[in-house]
C-alpha cells in the first residue's frame, strides 16, 4: 500500500544569494586580467554576472588576497547566512515551521566544517533536537542529486514527515587570483548561493512532482578531470577543471538518461521538462547535442548560468524554481533532473507530476 500511495514529493523550494552582484566586465577589472585569451573566457561563457562575496579592494583597485583561514571563515559565515535564508523561504512557501523539519541533508563543496552546516543550522534556527541530519561534503556539483536520493529515501520511510535538502555553496571561498588560465576558468564560472527543497511522502498530488527513480554513472577514467586540491604555491586549496570535461560528460549523458527512463517505463519523447545543472556553456552544449535537446528545453539551465553562473550543487534547484514560476507543469508530465561533477560523475532523477 505505502509503496504506491505514499511517495516522496517535492513540496516547495527556496533560494538565496549574497547581495553583491558583479558583471563579468566588473570582475575583469577587479582581478585584474590583462591577457586577451583569458579575458575572452569571462566574456564568452554565456554569463552576464554573478552574486559573490569578494574581499575588499586594495589601494591599487584590485581585490585583496585572502588566506585559507579567511576563505574557510567566509565559507562558514556566509554559507550559514545563505543556508538559513534559503531554508526560510522554502519552509514559508510550503507552509511549514522550522520545528517541522524532521530530516536535514546539507550539501557543500566549498569548504570543510566540523561540526557541519546541518548542526550549525540546527543551533541557529532551533531545529528539533531529534531531527535527523546528514552532511555531504566534497562531492562537487553533482552532489545535489546524491543528497536528494538520501532525502527521498528517508521521506519514503516516514510518510507525512518533512525532509529537506539544502545545498550551500560559497564558491568565492574557493577562488585563487593569480591570472593563470587554470584559475581563470574557475573564477569566470562559479557564483555563490544556496537552495533548499522540501520533500514529503504522501498520496500523489497533481501540484507536486513525485520522485520516481535515480540513476548514476561514474566515469573513473576522468577521475582527475575535476578536483579541489592543495596548491603549494598559494598555500590554499584550488579548484581545477580539465578542458575535456564537457566532452566526457556529453559522451556519457545519453546512456544515463536511457537507463533512467527505461527503469521508469518512460519514453524520451514523453519527457516534457529538463532540469540540468548549469555547469558552463560547453557542458550545456555537450548535453544538448548528445541528448538532442533544444535551447527551449534547457531554457532554465541557460537562464541560471546567465544570471548566476555555476552555483555548484544547488544549480539544478535554481532551475527547478524557475520552471515552477512558469506554471507550465501539469499532471502527468515527466521531468528529468541531471547533475554532473567530479569523479567524473553524472547523476539523474526521474520526476512525474
Amino acid at each position: 500500500m505505502g509503496a504506491f500511495l505514499e511517495q516522496p514529493q517535492f513540496v516547495s523550494v527556496g533560494t538565496a544569494n549574497p547581495p553583491n552582484y558583479y558583471s563579468q566586465t566588473e570582475l575583469l577589472d577587479l582581478i585584474p586580467v590583462r591577457e586577451e585569451r583569458i579575458r575572452s573566457i569571462f566574456l564568452n561563457g554565456s554569463i552576464e554576472g554573478r552574486h559573490l562575496v569578494l574581499p575588499p579592494v586594495d589601494a591599487d583597485g584590485t581585490l585583496a588576497s585572502e588566506t585559507q583561514r579567511e576563505l574557510l571563515q567566509k565559507h562558514r559565515v556566509e554559507g550559514l547566512t545563505l543556508a538559513c535564508t534559503a531554508l526560510a523561504e522554502c519552509l514559508d512557501k510550503g507552509g511549514y515551521d522550522v520545528r517541522d523539519v524532521r530530516y536535514l541533508c546539507c550539501v557543500t563543496s566549498t569548504g570543510w566544517l566540523t561540526p557541519g552546516f546541518s548542526a550549525l543550522i540546527a543551533e541557529r534556527l532551533g531545529l528539533a533536537l531529534d531531527c535527523g541530519r546528514l552532511d555531504i561534503v566534497g562531492m562537487g556539483c553533482n552532489a545535489g542529486l546524491n543528497g536528494l536520493n538520501a532525502v527521498a529515501s528517508w521521506a519514503s520511510l516516514r510518510p507525512g514527515e518533512l525532509a529537506v535538502l539544502l545545498c550551500v555553496e560559497v564558491c568565492s571561498a574557493a577562488y585563487v587570483f593569480d591570472g593563470s588560465m587554470r584559475t581563470a576558468v574557475v573564477n569566470s564560472l562559479f557564483g555563490d548561493g544556496a537552495a533548499a527543497l522540501a520533500v514529503v511522502s504522501g498520496p500523489p498530488r497533481d501540484d507536486r512532482p513525485t520522485v520516481r527513480r535515480f540513476e548514476s554513472r561514474l566515469i573513473p577514467e576522468a577521475l582527475r578531470a575535476m578536483r579541489y586540491d592543495w596548491d603549494d604555491t598559494h598555500g590554499k586549496f584550488s579548484f581545477f577543471i580539465d578542458p575535456d570535461v564537457p566532452y566526457v560528460i556529453g559522451a556519457h549523458a545519453e546512456g544515463v538518461v536511457e537507463r533512467l527512463l527505461a527503469g521508469g517505463g518512460v519514453r524520451r519523447s514523453e519527457v516534457t521538462h529538463w532540469i540540468v545543472h548549469s555547469g558552463g556553456k560547453k557542458v550545456i552544449d555537450a548535453v544538448k547535442l548528445n541528448l538532442g535537446l533544444s535551447d527551449h528545453d534547457l531554457r532554465h539551465t541557460w537562464g541560471v548560468l546567465r544570471d548566476c553562473g555555476n552555483l555548484s550543487s544547488g544549480s539544478f534547484l535554481a532551475s527547478y524554481k524557475r520552471l515552477l514560476a512558469e506554471g507550465v507543469a501539469t499532471a502527468g508530465d515527466h521531468g528529468v533532473m541531471m547533475t554532473m561533477g567530479p569523479g567524473s560523475t553524472i547523476e539523474a532523477a526521474l520526476i512525474t507530476w
